[in-house]
């Protein structure tokens, strides 16, 4: 049954209906069906399997069944049923008052209720105990969650390389198939995730290729599947290969299963950096209905349309209801460039502080980059391109070496504002060149306008009677430049540039600056 999850569930379904299942075999029929992505008949199997361990006199197995009932409810959002379910399980393992690995597995649930807490050490030390437990009863389940929750606490506390390290002694179990196929999958994912939270980019694809080598091995298991096509849609986006990210992405979200969430918000981000405004809204709010937040996402895209004050809105609101440290590493990136683009510099210098202190300890080189992009970002908005030159060339390099070629490319343009700035105008056109080109081959239409904007580069034909000037101004609108961003990229007013985006309206017959942009890619402005 180990991998023909659908003869699995079919013969154990038939016999079923013959004659009523075995507590065991009910277990079993459970395990296949949630590998099948059957959620509602994986808890009808486990329940009957509980109720006939109860009527055996058999508590321990009874609890078991009890607490991944539970378990399975929780991850589903069933918080009322999950928690009934526990505290069943509890009761029945207090009145048979057995030392058993169950008492173990009823920590799993404590040390979760810690974390969402954010009481980190707690958490820890409930997962100790649960671990000490799983090794007197050489219960290997037991022990890779305990050691997986432990190496998350410590990460959560800032220890991330022990934390790391004990997240990668989890998969060592994982990946030599000594774990039930419930829990590898379980760890592949919680693993994979924790590795992303800290930027850990190798170890995610290294777990990652292991995933999707275990998916393989079922072809018709469900239950995985998504999670592991969300997370090769990351690493693919990341490497730049954006249209193989989209088709696992969207893949992942057609299964509308537990990732569907993630899977949505991964297509909205690929339509984002595309220029394909309206479908990433559309996907920003189908990640959001099924459960998903849509921020920082949704904030840049607001940026993008050029309404910079919805997405200050938003990505204050959702900085400010945010406390947990690997949450606001997460989203401080965006809220230094959507406060730089709406000019609030005191606000995105503050931010940056924030970042390069919640950074310290990671000893990621991907958070490094990120960090220093941020940086070099708001030394060059306060004037000082000295300063910023050194940030972006860390940042370009470990960009580079990450082989991200998106990013090495926005921080080249920033490079290239930098050496303008010092009045290198020759490294200026090359690095805005350079980046035009990423852009351009990754199919970031937004990026290669605004770049266009700022080399003043020919336009196409038919100007519908603006000038060049105007149309550098209108390339940078539809990048979602403020006007007083615009005015420092081109070194003009920012009165001028008022007058200048009132003329484009004027010209275009636009409202607004969502409309100027819609006109500008129907007409093929930028």
């Amino acid at each position: 049954m180990a991998r023909a999850w659908s003869d699995a569930h079919r013969s154990l379904a038939v016999a079923d209906e013959a004659s009523a299942l075995g507590a065991e075999d009910l277990e079993r029929f459970a395990t296949a069906a949630y590998m099948l992505g059957h959620d509602d008949e994986h808890a009808a199997a486990l329940e009957r399997a509980h109720q006939a361990y109860v009527d055996e006199a058999d508590a321990v197995r009874a609890v078991r069944c009890a607490f991944w009932l539970s378990l399975t409810l929780m991850l589903r959002g069933e918080t009322a049923r999950a928690t009934g379910w526990l505290g069943r399980a509890q009761r029945l393992l207090e009145r048979d008052g057995r030392d058993c690995v169950e008492r173990g597995y009823l920590l799993v649930p404590v040390v979760a209720q810690h974390e969402i807490a954010g009481d980190y050490e707690a958490a820890h030390a409930a997962a100790t105990a649960a671990a000490e437990i799983a090794e007197r009863f050489g219960d290997a389940d037991l022990l890779a969650i305990a050691m997986h929750s432990q190496g998350n606490a410590l990460v959560a506390q800032g220890q991330v390389g022990e934390g790391l390290a004990l997240l990668d002694e989890t998969m060592v179990a994982v990946v030599s198939g000594e774990l039930s196929p419930i829990v590898t999958g379980l760890m592949y994912c919680s693993v994979i995730d924790g590795c992303q939270q800290v930027y850990a980019l190798r170890r995610a694809q290294e777990w990652t290729a292991a995933l999707t080598r275990w998916c393989a091995e079922q072809p018709d298991m469900v239950a995985f599947t998504g999670r592991c096509l969300v997370h090769r849609a990351e690493i693919m986006q990341m490497h730049g290969a954006w249209e193989d990210a989209l088709r696992e992405a969207t893949r992942a979200g057609a299964r509308l299963n537990r990732a569907a969430g993630q899977a949505f918000y991964r297509q909205a981000e690929l339509h984002r950096l595309r220029g394909e405004y309206a479908r990433a809204e559309e996907t920003y709010r189908a990640a959001s209905r099924c459960g998903t937040e849509p921020q920082p996402g949704l904030a840049l895209l607001r940026a993008a349309q050029g309404k910079g004050e919805a997405a200050a809105a938003a990505i204050r609101r959702v900085a400010g209801e945010t406390t947990e440290r690997l949450e606001r590493v997460r989203l401080l990136p965006a809220y230094v460039e959507i406060m730089l683009a709406v000019g609030d510099a005191d606000a995105a210098r503050s931010a940056c502080g924030e970042l390069e202190e919640l950074a310290r300890g990671f000893e990621s080189g991907m958070l490094d980059a990120v960090v220093a992009h941020a940086r070099g970002a708001v030394d060059l908005e306060a004037g000082d391109a000295r300063a910023a030159l050194v940030a972006l060339r860390h940042a370009g390099t470990a960009w580079q070496e990450l082989g991200a070629p998106y990013e090495a490319a926005r921080v080249r343009v920033l490079v290239g504002l930098a050496c303008r700035a010092l009045e290198d105008d020759d490294s200026a056109a090359l690095e805005l060149d350079a980046a035009r080109d990423v852009f351009a081959e990754l199919g970031a239409a937004p990026d290669v306008a605004r770049v266009d904007a700022l080399s003043g580069s020919a336009a196409p034909a038919g100007t519908h009677g603006l000038t060049p000037r105007e149309l550098q101004v209108l390339r940078l609108v539809a990048a979602g430049a403020t006007n007083k961003a615009i005015a420092a990229d081109l070194v003009l007013s920012e009165r001028t540039v008022d007058r200048h985006v009132s003329n484009i309206f004027a010209k275009l017959g636009a409202s607004s600056r969502s409309a100027a942009t819609a006109y500008a890619y129907r007409h093929q402005l930028v």
